[in-house]
């Protein structure tokens, strides 16, 4: 990363560019590369003033001057606030400062730049409670970072209650206090941030509900962290984005055919037919050179009707479908949208891994082993996808935790790539990477567009792109072409914007 020590990178940027830094940490990961800059010779006070000054700025560019109240807690995270206020006073803002501390309880570069604060001469400290809240002014919340562990209470919880009631302008330090940082978990209240301002990379509660919806504008200042440090961390989580997968996107190449895009099928109910329609003709539409519908006899003429493009066998029985997966090059396989939850969709689910090719389950593929998922589970023995909600999740797996944790231990318990769908879906890997996807518009929440991401999956991984890419990649595209559509979305508008999409994300403008 070469931008100047200090200065801000919008989080929101790194799906438009692929080139930005994409790992996620944890509060103990953060922690990690704090010691290691330090150890490496980039003093601590020197971090804290780059933070402040990153915040400073981001106000003075976003904002007119104003007054500002910067709430200060006892740790690191109120020495930024600190600094945050001094910028700010020497650039002639109206600035108040509320400390939830005694400042003979600060201790080491927090209590430095309390003395800087204090050395100006309008650098009052205030005792922490609402009525620094008079005036309704800009706010600053410098109280406590992404390592809180236990709720807000006291005057803190008092003065956060405030800023949410009177709907105060916000800007968090790091991340909204009482975001759990690794979970994205609400510990009692929090405040609801126009903006937050983190540092070397963000964290996993940043993207992660109920967290996500308040951190507002997430941005990430370089303050002088060397990247060299995520040598010895190795992270594991990611932003998701092309960054993360961009360079390995199957593109076709100049001696390609049909045949060598590969060939996918679906699997299709008897009743809810519109679910693998849309899911076969995404798939065609993410790249994939042929699809076959797998149609039950009596809805064959309703297959058929639609989409010339797609191949429509009808399967009289196991032996039908058997037959039809004969043929090595039929390289993907799709169950569940639509297929109803019945015997027939999970022997076609069985029949399907055990060919051993890429298979995508999906809906009622996994509904149908709620009862024996273990069955399912051992099964998988190749590439695989599994795309549940949280519903269809819980009737798999009994994990507990935040939604990072659970996906990761499914993964690993499974074999299987895990998409556990959701405003802020993760996409985990049986060997522990996991991404974390934030574009996802809400005007997704509308039937069918399951069964598109579904079929973007499976388009993908007929092309040959590794699961754990093959899902980061649909899940992307697929809140991309939510985006683009907007309100009024309904999911057979998806697939028409994929091309688009395409395009854009090749020409390195995604």
């Amino acid at each position: 990363m070469n931008a100047v020590k200090g200065s801000p990178i919008t989080y929101r940027m790194t799906t438009k560019k692929i080139n930005l830094p994409t790992e996620l940490l944890s509060v103990a990961e953060m922690s990690r590369a704090d010691t290691a800059a330090i150890a490496g010779g980039v003093p601590g006070l020197d971090l804290m003033e780059a933070a402040g000054g990153a915040i400073a700025r981001l106000i003075q560019e976003r904002w007119e001057k104003r007054p500002v109240s910067v709430l200060c807690g006892p740790g690191n995270n109120g020495g930024d606030g600190f600094v945050v206020a001094r910028h700010l006073g020497e650039a002639g803002w109206p600035v108040t400062v509320a400390l939830s501390v005694s400042a003979s309880a600060l201790k080491g570069d927090a209590a430095v730049n309390a003395e800087r604060w204090a050395g100006r001469l309008t650098g009052e400290v205030q005792s922490l409670a609402p009525g620094v809240l008079d005036g309704d002014p800009l706010v600053v919340d410098a109280l406590f970072g992404s390592g809180l562990t236990r709720p807000l209470e006291g005057a803190a919880a008092a003065v956060v209650k405030t800023i949410n009631d009177r709907g105060l302008e916000c800007v968090a330090v790091d991340i909204p206090s009482g975001v759990h940082g690794d979970s994205g978990e609400i510990l009692g209240i929090a405040p609801r941030c126009a903006a937050t301002v983190t540092f070397f990379r963000a964290k996993t509660g940043h993207f992660l509900l109920p967290g996500m919806a308040l951190t507002g504008e997430l941005t990430v200042a370089d303050i002088g962290i060397p990247d060299a440090v995520l040598e010895d961390i190795l992270p594991q989580t990611f932003l998701n984005g092309p960054a993360l997968w961009g360079a390995r996107f199957p593109w076709p190449g100049a001696p390609g055919n049909k045949y060598s895009r590969g060939h996918a099928v679906v699997v299709g109910g008897p009743e809810m037919t519109g679910a693998a329609r849309l899911a076969a003709v995404t798939a065609r539409r993410v790249g994939a050179g042929l699809v076959t519908i797998a149609a039950p006899v009596e809805a064959f003429a309703i297959y058929a009707v639609e989409e010339p493009g797609n191949i429509v066998k009808a399967i009289q029985d196991d032996a039908a479908f058997e037959a039809l997966l004969a043929d090595p090059r039929r390289n993907a396989i799709l169950v569940g949208p639509g297929a109803g939850v019945s015997e027939v969709t999970r022997r076609r689910t069985l029949l399907a891994l055990a060919t051993g090719r890429a298979c995508v389950f999906d809906a009622d593929a996994l509904t149908v082993f709620q009862d024996a998922p273990e069955t399912l589970f051992a099964g998988i023995d190749g590439p695989c996808v599994l795309t549940p909600h949280e519903g269809e999740f819980s009737r798999l797996f009994t994990f507990a935790g935040d939604k990072l944790n659970r996906a990761r231990l499914a993964a690993a318990a499974c074999g299987a790539v895990v998409l556990l769908k959701g405003a802020d879906t993760v996409i985990a890997a049986p060997d522990g990477r996991a991404a974390i996807n934030a574009n996802a518009p809400p005007d997704l929440a509308s039937a069918g567009t399951g069964d598109v991401l579904a079929g973007l999956v499976t388009g993908l991984l007929a092309q040959g792109m590794d699961p754990f890419d093959a899902a980061a990649a649909a899940v992307w595209l697929h809140g991309r072409a939510g985006s683009a559509v907007g309100p009024g979305l309904i999911a057979e508008d998806l697939p028409g914007e994929i091309p688009g999409l395409l395009r854009a994300l090749k020409s390195g403008n995604g």
